[in-house]
């Protein structure tokens, strides 16, 4: 992952297959002791700054990330974001199979999946464009959707990510300092 190498598809064969052991109810329950005991303590006062920071000035905050969204909406939704996109993990009958639906969120699918949304972006209460968003990331694997912005931001980044942020003069901020 950190190279940029991660063959996704593997990788979420591995990763959605618990999600098959368990019913809605149960996945409900391990869901919601995992934000108490792991997503809850690892929250950044300068995220929540920034978060509150783009919210007054009526900028629409939207997730994008390559994590499956059985983990990603409940963090979104306490995050109070207005959308996201993630990997989407397939349900039928109630029960996730461990295969996914459409594109994954990684790399270029990212770009794939923003402008599969942005054809529809305005039921969403987006009415913009590409035009002065900003993107930030940790991730040299996102190095796809952060050429795609006018404002491209590091956060916190991984060694390959902040060489290529400083290769090309973007913004690199800390919100752990």
């Amino acid at each position: 992952y950190e190279r940029g190498e991660l063959d996704i598809h593997a990788y979420l064969k591995f990763s959605l297959e618990p999600l098959t052991q368990f019913n809605a109810s149960q996945l409900a329950n391990l869901h919601q002791q995992f934000m108490r005991d792991k997503i809850d303590p690892m929250r950044l006062i300068k995220a929540e700054q920034l978060l509150q920071q783009h919210r007054a000035q009526g900028d629409y905050l939207l997730i994008i990330t390559s994590t499956n969204l059985f983990i990603t909406q409940p963090i979104a939704d306490s995050l109070r974001v207005d959308h996201i996109l993630a990997t989407e993990a397939e349900i039928i009958n109630d029960l996730y199979t461990g295969n996914i639906i459409g594109t994954p969120c990684y790399q270029e699918g990212k770009i794939t999946r923003l402008k599969q949304w942005l054809t529809q972006a305005d039921t969403f209460g987006f009415s913009g464009d590409m035009q002065n968003c900003l993107f930030y990331s940790d991730s040299i694997n996102d190095v796809p959707l952060m050429e795609q912005v006018d404002n491209p931001i590091a956060v916190d980044p991984d060694s390959a990510l902040e060489q290529y942020a400083k290769d090309k003069n973007w913004k690199i901020i800390s919100l752990r300092d």
